[in-house]
């Protein structure tokens, strides 16, 4: 982020920026969400004022969404994070529906398989070859952005406030915040009503950003005040090993990548319901990864991927 941030460089945004209907939204992301092979028989996508995935059983998943006008990246990739969380729990096996095997192997593998779809598919050249005309399409606005134009603005590097909308590189810090109060809450070194100050202090330290409310600072998630302490650590988990299942199947599936463009998804998912989803909770997280992947978890993958896109897109190496 430092290097990023002393390069002076500054992505144009343009291409994702303008005038996007909700209704146009909502259609480019079932259409997408459709060809990634979320099963809309066995499940369904309806607004929220904060995205999530909730099973009651492989047959009945829900996914919400949520747009902003002026841009149509946060709906899309909301809307393919939760469908990444939804084909997770499409694809457990139904004879263990209602048993303890039943459910995903853990939060963090959960949250590979989201982030997964949203970072590493879904903001690549090859799906954006066979996404773009629908683009166009729907927002005709839009029609003269190429792939090349819009791929770096779909890989900034842009301290936020607000964890859910956090780029690939940032979102980690997000949580490191999150995780540090946690610790200092429970070791009583921190206080709840100090909770406030001292979350501005960590995200002025960690981001350089301080938040104007405490909407936008330590209430914008729901995870606390519902008693879901520990959690957050799951997301920068999921990041760490969502890179090392994409280099995998990459690795498995020669032309993976050329099948996206395209919209051949099917390899990839196929892939993920024989390493990750038909096992459950059969086998525990460490096992499952190191047996997926041929290796144990690291952070190695995660590195050498932000490394990569920061050097292309900002021309720096850190």
């Amino acid at each position: 982020m430092k290097a990023v941030a002393d390069s002076g460089v500054v992505v144009d945004e343009a291409p994702a920026r303008g005038t996007f209907p909700r209704a146009a939204q909502l259609e480019l992301g079932r259409r997408v969400a459709l060809r990634m092979g979320f099963d809309f028989e066995a499940g369904r996508l309806d607004a929220a004022a904060h995205p999530f995935c909730s099973a009651f059983d492989p047959g009945d998943v829900r996914l919400t969404w949520r747009s902003t006008e002026s841009d149509f990246r946060p709906a899309l990739f909301g809307i393919m994070h939760e469908a990444g969380h939804g084909l997770y729990e499409q694809g457990l096996p139904a004879a263990w529906s209602r048993t303890p095997l039943g459910h995903a192997a853990s939060l963090g593998v959960h949250e590979s398989q989201s982030r997964l779809w949203e970072n590493l598919v879904g903001r690549g050249r090859p799906f954006w070859t066979w996404a773009l005309p629908h683009l166009h399409e729907l927002f005709p606005a839009q029609r003269g952005v190429t792939v090349e134009q819009l791929w770096p603005a779909l890989h900034t590097v842009t301290p936020s406030l607000i964890r859910t909308e956090a780029d690939q590189t940032t979102y980690n810090l997000h949580v490191v915040a999150r995780y540090e109060l946690e610790r200092a809450l429970f070791a009583g070194e921190l206080g709840v009503r100090d909770l406030p100050a001292a979350w501005d202090d960590a995200y002025l330290d960690l981001l350089g950003l301080r938040a104007p409310s405490v909407a936008d600072g330590v209430l914008q998630d729901i995870h606390w005040s519902m008693g879901a302490f520990g959690y957050f650590p799951t997301y920068a988990l999921g990041n760490l090993i969502n890179a090392q299942l994409w280099d995998a199947a990459r690795a498995a599936l020669p032309g993976l990548e050329q099948g996206f463009a395209g919209g051949d998804f099917a390899p990839l998912l196929g892939w993920l319901r024989d390493k990750v989803h038909r096992h459950a909770r059969r086998l525990g997280a460490r096992e499952l990864i190191a047996q997926a992947t041929g290796r144990p978890l690291s952070a190695d993958a995660f590195l050498a991927h932000v490394r990569t896109t920061a050097e292309e897109v900002y021309g720096v190496r850190a």
